[in-house]
């Protein structure tokens, strides 16, 4: 028994004193996601990946807004968000205490503005995410001429895409079938 004493009073401490004294964690700890919302392009690739659905994106398509919303109450600090998100927006602090007194406390939101087709006027992609593709395009040797007409393709929802692909597809099968045609 005394021996036992003894080789405790030699350990000395085993625990911390926290919370009276602040928890030091280790290098590499997964703790809340912090969020720079300047860097966010709105893509939602962190809304796909977040596995506990902590991270949740809403269209209000009459406003022209994108919401982007995180509840830290069903954060299970998994870095699948960090992981993903193409321009570093989001990085994992060392922050772990997430204790409030009230549920709205433990909520995160911003509001990105969407970008309107130039065909049929609806809302349909962030204005940033479109900003970010064209750049990458023109960073990637895109020429400066094709950038505008990139612009303009881009700048078209995909329903009208659709719709204008079919379009000029309609048009211009008679004339290949005339090209076909004439050759046999």
């Amino acid at each position: 028994m005394f021996k036992l004493l003894k080789k405790a009073l030699q350990v000395g401490e085993a625990t911390v004193e926290y919370p009276f004294k602040p928890l030091e964690v280790a290098p590499g700890f997964r703790g809340k996601p912090i969020y720079n919302f300047q860097q966010c392009i709105a893509c939602g690739a962190c809304a796909i990946a977040c596995p506990a659905n902590a991270i949740t994106m809403d269209y209000n398509l009459e406003k022209g807004i994108k919401s982007w919303k995180v509840f830290y109450g069903r954060c299970i600090f998994c870095g699948r968000c960090e992981e993903v998100c193409p321009t570093g927006a989001i990085t994992l602090s060392p922050d772990f205490e997430l204790a409030a007194t009230a549920k709205e406390d433990l909520y995160c939101k911003a509001d990105f503005r969407l970008t309107r087709c130039h065909l049929c006027g609806e809302y349909f992609v962030p204005a940033k995410e479109l900003e970010y593709i064209l750049a990458a395009l023109e960073q990637a040797g895109q020429p400066g001429s094709a950038s505008h007409i990139t612009r303009q393709v881009m700048e078209v929802c995909p329903q009208c895409k659709r719709r204008q692909g079919i379009k000029t597809a309609v048009k211009s099968l008679p004339r290949a079938v005339g090209q076909q045609q004439g050759r046999g």
